[in-house]
């Protein structure tokens, strides 16, 4: 197979000769490095990469040229290779066109000239934007391949659970992909034995378990120790931080998730409101530098793992897997958010998997490609999600109950899906019904209002609907309100039950539960603030009550 390709594009030759000698003799062994002197050519190039089956890593392009412009080469390459990372070159003075871009054509990075030095300048930019593509890059004839039917739950689930963990893989539908028949063919394999998984050196799995899957892969699921300082249990922003920071201070520290890394978090297509990123950042490439920041510090990281349960001994906390084994900590950290609700409409329990998915646009979204499909929900992620689903889907339906999104959505998703063309909004309106054979074909919609229904042709249904606090593994001791959200700090004070159940000879620690040692940080904890940010700084601030606890204990 042939190199991956940088493709360098500027109408100043010596410019464009500049950039090409820099690239080419930092990433020459592993790169082919091609330029274009005009946004015309670029496109062309681009399309005969695609017709070669070439893959391309990154465009980096000026932005002043004659003809077309910049941002627009950008944002035609990304017709044809989206996951391909994308850098607009520019002078102090097109500050304007940059951000513009970021808008528009979704670029990963702006550059200005000059870019001297290029190992201060250039080299830790591309290295970082090709570490990204690298986690995401599907080859297209090699690699792991997973085959199943589109509309299997376990497929769905092997689906699910590849891309959480960031994964790489190639999806095959059996009925329409000639390579994944030939495969399952060739293999053996029994229509009741898919998904099948096909490993490169010719391995086969059978209706695997993720358990399973993660073995093979090699990862494993046995503890390094017997005794933890901090086990963290939930691996969305809140746990990872806490494992970034608890590895880094000196904290013998394990981090456990029953699915994946990333939490709801992890499953967003484009994460705009988190510092440090003006161009935005996808829950899963930041997911992927919180798990290698924190395994490099030296935190153990164990999924799929789930916890059925703690019980108190002394001042040890035996935390009980559902595999029958236990670990012992010292001080515990409940990080495991919310799930998504399930949904009361008719019908839909009996196509969960076959058309309706609960959040996991990222992993469903390019089977629904000229399709129509409806979000169910009004908060960030369902709106996150909807703009992910209309890059692939002819029509994206935003299903909510109130009259705006106002009250639910951050505005600057609001103003992208009001000029997204092929998202409409329906709001007033709630999902009633879902109906098809094997997979979902029609759903059926309610005015809140007028008491209407409408039947409707729907190609699958992603709810993002009001969650529920994954609390039910913590002790009885630990409070919680009447929704199941872990009280903690001033929050458990304020219990008229705290008095009965606290009985040390101080006050809880501000993220502390009503259970000493045991702590609570992101969406778990009442009060919280359903931000990523929010559950950074609780999952970082949680380390040092820990230590604080573990000095008093």
């Amino acid at each position: 197979m042939n190199k991956p390709v940088m493709l360098v594009v500027d109408d100043d030759p010596q410019v464009l000769a500049a950039v090409r000698r820099d690239l080419r003799t930092k990433y020459r062994e592993h790169y082919t490095v091609v330029g274009a002197s005009s946004g015309e050519e670029a496109v062309a190039t681009v399309r005969e990469l695609k017709a070669r089956g070439d893959a391309l890593a990154l465009v980096l392009t000026d932005q002043r040229m004659p003809g077309l412009q910049g941002a627009e080469v950008l944002a035609r390459t990304r017709e044809i290779y989206p996951a391909a990372k994308r850098v607009l070159l520019t002078a102090y003075s097109d500050m304007s066109a940059a951000i513009k871009a970021i808008n528009e054509a979704h670029i990963d990075y702006y550059l200005t000239k000059p870019w001297d030095p290029p190992e201060e300048k250039l080299f830790p930019v591309v290295d970082d934007l090709l570490d990204t593509w690298h986690a995401t890059h599907r080859p297209e004839k090699s690699g792991l391949r997973l085959v199943g039917h589109q509309w299997s739950p376990r497929s769905h689930e092997i689906k699910d659970f590849l891309s959480s963990n960031l994964i790489p893989f190639r999806w095959l539908e059996v009925m329409l992909n000639a390579d994944g028949k030939a495969l399952v063919e060739s293999a053996g394999i029994a229509s009741d034995e898919l998904p099948a998984l096909f490993f490169e050196d010719g391995s086969v799995m059978r209706d695997p378990h993720p358990r399973e899957v993660a073995a093979r892969l090699g990862r494993s699921l046995d503890m390094a120790s017997k005794l933890y300082d901090l086990v963290i249990v939930g691996a969305g922003p809140g746990g990872l931080a806490g494992a970034v920071y608890g590895a880094s201070e000196g904290l013998k520290t394990l981090l456990l998730d029953r699915h994946a890394p990333g939490g709801q978090a992890g499953s967003s297509s484009r994460i705009e409101n988190y510092l440090g990123f003006p161009t935005g950042v996808s829950g899963a490439d930041l997911t992927r530098r919180a798990v290698t920041q924190a395994e490099r510090l030296g935190a153990e990281f164990l999924v799929p793992l789930e916890v059925c349960g703690v019980t108190l001994d002394g001042g040890y906390k035996r935390v009980a897997l559902s595999d029958g084994r236990e670990i012992v900590t010292r001080a515990l950290m409940a990080a495991t958010g919310m799930a998504y609700r399930e949904h009361p409409a008719d019908g839909i329990q009996t196509f969960t998997g076959a058309g309706v998915y609960y959040g996991a646009a990222t992993t469903e979204a390019p089977a629904f490609t000229g399709k129509k499909v409806f979000v169910i929900g009004g908060g960030n992620s369902a709106g996150q999600g909807a703009m992910y689903l209309s890059r692939y889907a002819a029509e994206v339906h935003i299903v909510v109950r109130r009259p705006t999104l106002a009250d639910t959505m951050s505005a600057y998703l609001i103003e992208q899906i009001a000029k997204t063309k092929n998202i409409t909004l329906r709001p007033c309106t709630e999902l009633e019904r879902v109906e098809g054979g094997e997979h979902v074909e029609r759903v059926t919609l309610r005015s809140v209002t007028e008491s209407q229904s409408l039947v409707e042709e729907a190609d699958a249904v992603f709810v993002f609907i009001g969650t529920s606090p994954r609390s039910d593994w913590l002790p009885a001791g630990v409070l919680r309100d009447t929704k199941g959200f872990v009280l903690s700090g001033r929050e458990l004070m304020a219990d008229e039950r705290f008095a009965r159940v606290w009985k040390e000879h101080r006050m809880p620690l501000l993220l502390e539960t009503s259970t000493p040692g045991i702590f609570a940080a992101g969406d778990v904890r009442a009060g919280a603030m359903n931000r990523v940010a929010a559950a950074v700084g609780e999952g970082s601030m949680v380390v040092r009550f820990v230590h604080e606890y573990l000095a008093m204990a």
